[in-house]
């Protein structure tokens, strides 16, 4: 355990709250991809859950492997001080990003706007158009949550003055 605690800069016993939602994370998003790939070819259920089961795995390993090798670069260039933090700004981009796209839909609908009722080329750029302003403040508010304020703050800030916009 002191291990854990000395690889990932842990100072406080709930700190290690965030390796366990990374490993989680890691193994759900091996999951996903896993059962979405999945060949309808098995004649037994067995193999299905040998394949995903194994996927999962390899895809979470693969997964870890991409996160330690970024980790350093985004560790300086963002100035976080202990890696476990890197792995709540991970968590709180994916819920955000996730979300934001999630919500965007219902207020589409709720609007009248959908798929079918007008034409791709304009749903689309719509929707993106939705998706950001609530994604900047699903951003500012998960980073609150995961106790990254100030790093989504300052990031919100930056993000908003490549667009013109000042705070």
């Amino acid at each position: 355990m002191q291990k854990l605690k000395k690889n990932w800069d842990i100072t406080s016993n709930w700190q290690l709250i965030f390796p366990l939602l990374g490993i989680i994370g890691l193994l759900a998003c091996g999951y996903f991809i896993a059962s979405r790939i999945m060949p309808s070819t098995f004649e037994d259920v067995t193999y299905e859950y040998v394949f995903i089961y194994g996927v999962t795995l390899l895809l979470a390993f693969l997964f870890y492997k991409f996160c330690m090798w970024v980790f350093p670069r985004l560790i300086t260039k963002w100035k976080i001080e202990n890696r476990w933090e890197m792995i709540a700004i991970f968590i709180v981009f994916a819920i955000t990003g996730s979300a934001s796209a999630r919500l965007s839909a219902p207020l589409l609908e709720s609007l009248g706007i959908d798929k079918e009722s007008m034409s791709a080329w304009l749903f689309w750029p719509l929707r993106l158009l939705i998706i950001f302003p609530i994604y900047q403040v699903l951003l500012v508010v998960m980073g609150w949550l995961f106790g990254q304020f100030e790093f989504f703050w300052a990031f919100e800030k930056k993000m908003l003055a490549r667009f013109g916009l000042k705070l």
